[in-house]
């Protein structure tokens, strides 16, 4: 039973994560608060970085319609844009788990990406790579059961391939895999299916696009301040325990598949799959047991995303394996293809999903006592107030901290203008990453935080 509703489980479950997020305004979580206070200062899109431009066209279209229609309640904006940012990557992975529920090896491959590549790295839900992934995860999945030829796929990959062109500079490395997958696709439609192959080309090139976008880009940026720093982090992904727990033992189990197919059969991989689980519920107490740094650190979020966007690239690769490979096709396929193998991993894969949420819920919850501190402290002084003079290094407020986005955070929560705004340790203009306007002074004229 559990493995027939995997998909449907595991979307309820997206889904409610989401409205919990919503709920906490997790989408102001460090460079979220200066967008937002930078959208509603200038009244249009917060267009700061050109490659990444119609993501954020797409996630900050609902805040914009909220201002045209008068909202000034800075909480419902805050929760507007936490909602807009989870929507389109959930909508997307819920697109693809029920494309893929009639193959119980592509339901594990896309309850895994969920798993390992989006919960892991989502904290940090205003980075647009958020959404790239669950863009190539839902494009994959049409691809790989177009055998169904439904009359939207055309359009939706077309659409997809346009939203890719300035998305995340993943795309260097997705985009190829992309017009491969889409020039496979429609070397597999009939001959007589003129538009559905047409419209596979017209896909192939927003993608190939899109890797010529990203790929510019970094060639512009790669001597930037904050884009060397960004690079020089890259290899720091262990510090993310959500992350590389996970990781870890799907590894071993990958290994251990590879050396011997026929353990699938038994109920090994499934008791190791629970340990998996276990231990990443338990390393939300690794900091009391093990070592005071030894914690779940939302910032991983951020430093992990290019090693789980490389993750997701092998996964989407051997998911196209498993569709494409059936003449001389490794004993390791043939044994994960057999049903009762499929249903049985796709049901410890729902766990291992569930486990994956424990952590995010516990931080989001600890996300909402970092905003009432903040809100406190704003509140209760008037003016400028320094952020050396506030208590946010004691656990767990210093999880949350981000000194350049300070004075949009605490100007959000104000409830009137004489309440205090948070300066960085050197003013407001610290450290902007792209933009100028990023850590500048907040407006924010005639809209308060409700009491």
């Amino acid at each position: 039973m559990l493995a027939a509703q995997a998909w449907r489980l595991a979307a309820a479950l997206l889904w409610g994560l989401a409205a919990y997020d919503t709920l906490a305004c997790r989408g102001l979580f460090w460079d979220g608060s200066a967008f937002l206070v930078n959208i509603i200062d200038s009244g249009t899109f917060h267009d700061f970085y050109p490659a990444r431009a119609y993501v954020g066209y797409v996630t900050q279209l609902p805040v914009l319609i909220a201002l045209k229609l008068g909202v000034s309640d800075l909480r419902v904006l805050a929760m507007v844009q936490t909602a807009a940012l989870f929507a389109l990557p959930v909508g997307l992975y819920h697109f693809a788990l029920a494309r893929v529920r009639r193959d119980w090896l592509l339901l594990c491959v896309v309850m895994g990406t969920i798993a390992l590549v989006y919960l892991p790295t989502s904290f940090f839900i205003i980075g647009e790579y958020n959404t790239l992934y669950a863009m190539a995860t839902a494009t994959m999945a049409i691809v790989l059961t177009g055998e169904r030829r439904r009359a939207y796929d055309g359009p939706l990959l077309c659409a997809l391939a346009v939203l890719s062109v300035c998305s995340y500079e993943a795309m260097v490395y997705f985009g190829p895999l992309l017009v491969a997958a889409m020039l496979w696709w429609r070397h597999r439609l009939p001959r007589e299916e003129r538009t559905a192959r047409a419209l596979a080309l017209v896909a192939a090139v927003g993608f190939l696009g899109g890797t010529i976008v990203s790929s510019d880009t970094i060639v512009e940026y790669w001597h930037h301040p904050h884009f060397v720093l960004v690079r020089g982090a890259i290899l720091d992904f262990w510090q993310n325990q959500q992350f590389i727990v996970p990781v870890a033992g799907l590894s071993l189990f990958a290994l251990v598949s590879l050396a011997r197919p026929s353990w699938l059969r038994g109920r090994a991989p499934v008791i190791l799959i629970a340990i998996v689980s276990a231990v990443l519920i338990a390393t939300l107490k690794f900091r009391d047991w093990l070592n005071p740094e030894a914690m779940v650190f939302p910032p991983a979020h951020y430093v992990a995303r290019t090693a789980a966007g490389c993750l997701l690239w092998a996964l989407l690769i051997a998911a196209w394996a498993h569709v494409a490979w059936h003449a001389h096709a490794p004993r390791l396929l043939d044994v994960l293809r057999e049903q009762k193998v499929g249903r049985r991993l796709a049901a410890a894969m729902m766990v291992l999903l569930v486990a994956a949420a424990v952590p995010d819920i516990a931080l989001t919850r600890l996300w909402s006592g970092y905003l009432a501190f903040y809100r406190g402290v704003v509140t209760s002084h008037t003016g400028y107030v320094s952020v050396t003079s506030l208590p946010d290094r004691v656990w767990p407020w210093w999880l949350f901290n981000q000194q350049w986005s300070v004075p949009a955070l605490s100007a959000i929560l104000r409830s009137a203008p004489d309440q205090a705004i948070v300066l960085a340790v050197e003013g407001p203009g610290d450290m902007p990453p792209f933009d100028s306007r990023c850590g500048t002074l907040p407006r924010l004229k005639g809209y308060r935080w409700p009491d």
